[in-house]
């Protein structure tokens, strides 16, 4: 019989891994898996990881230098240890992010990009295996716009959840966006609570939805790729989008699963749809800014995502310190 995973493949959405724990990946037989500083933080702390934080330490020493350069050498080499792990298991691409401290920060970003292809080059894997995850600011879709045009870098825009944001990135060029949805639905739980938001009246999903045939109305052609569920109805609600990035724990719930998981996206009929005005915001800095400042949900969840990405970056430094000056 086949399962709902199987059945939300059925209806075109590319299924990827949510995780660092690529031992859990292999499992549910993902094209793709993206990664994040928390997920590489929870899995390095199981002990059958613990021999790629050998290799980045032993990285980050033979690089020299003071202690911080040590350290942040072995945690770009960490993050491509991981990378290259999960890409011996799937068919396609693995995300790995830029440091979230650099969030506002264009070419510091840009820089850091090209460091961590670089690093996948010399293990022997290609840019062409890779998105560089990377913050949905200004700067940060300013960065991608270049990494895309001028380096052939693939990108993956992430913490992405206002609308004005995914008008940028397509607008730049991006090859894929990760629209936040669960992080979305904890925004409207918390801050305007009574509604069910259930399904298709979850924010979170219509937030997605909005953006997809905004796409597809357009004839852009960044990749809309679903991201942080809290519970498998705002998966199935999304069937028939792009991309699906989940995490391995509601992976195995629709592993488990037999209901139906009916198409409830369609580029074809997004085309055909409600009209949605186009509007631009690539070139327009202050109008960029004050769309996204006028919606309170994106801009809180945007600045606390950042500010939680750096935090679990700073613990995997401090982890690496120890051992490099142990």
């Amino acid at each position: 019989m086949s399962t709902s995973l199987d059945l939300l493949k059925q209806t075109g959405t590319v299924v990827v891994s949510d995780s660092g724990d690529f031992e859990s990946i292999d499992v549910y037989k993902p094209q793709d898996a993206t990664t994040n500083p928390s997920l590489i933080l929870q899995a390095a702390g199981k002990p059958a990881y613990q021999h790629l934080i050998d290799n980045a330490v032993k990285f980050g020493k033979n690089k020299g230098g003071s202690v911080d350069n040590q350290v942040n050498a072995a945690l770009d080499r960490l993050l491509v240890e991981f990378g290259k792990a999960i890409l011996a298991i799937i068919p396609g691409r693995v995300s790995t992010e830029v440091d979230a401290r650099l969030s506002f920060d264009k070419e510091a970003t840009k820089a850091k990009a090209k460091e961590l292809i670089a690093l996948y080059e010399s293990v022997g894997i290609g840019k062409e295996r890779i998105l560089i995850k990377i913050a949905s600011t200004w700067e940060g879709i300013q960065a991608a716009r270049e990494l895309e045009r001028d380096d052939q870098i693939h990108c993956n825009l992430t913490l992405l959840f206002g609308f004005g944001q995914a008008v940028a990135c397509a607008e730049a060029g991006v090859t894929l966006i990760s629209p936040f949805v669960g992080r979305i639905l904890d925004w409207y739980k918390k801050n305007k609570p009574g509604p069910a938001y259930e399904g298709d009246e979850d924010p979170g999903v219509q937030s997605v939805k909005k953006i997809f045939n905004y796409y597809k109305q357009h004839g852009y052609k960044t990749i809309v790729m679903g991201a942080s569920f809290r519970n498998t109805g705002e998966i199935k609600a999304l069937a028939g989008v792009d991309f699906l990035t989940i995490s391995p724990s509601l992976l195995e719930q629709l592993k488990n699963d037999s209901s139906p998981v009916p198409k409830k996206l369609d580029s074809s009929a997004a085309a055909q749809g409600q009209p949605i005005e186009k509007v631009s915001f690539i070139d327009n800095e202050p109008e960029f800014r004050w769309t996204l400042l006028q919606d309170q949900m994106a801009f809180d969840k945007l600045h606390e995502g950042i500010k939680k990405f750096a935090e679990d970056g700073e613990t995997l430094k401090a982890l690496l310190k120890q051992k490099i000056t142990a």
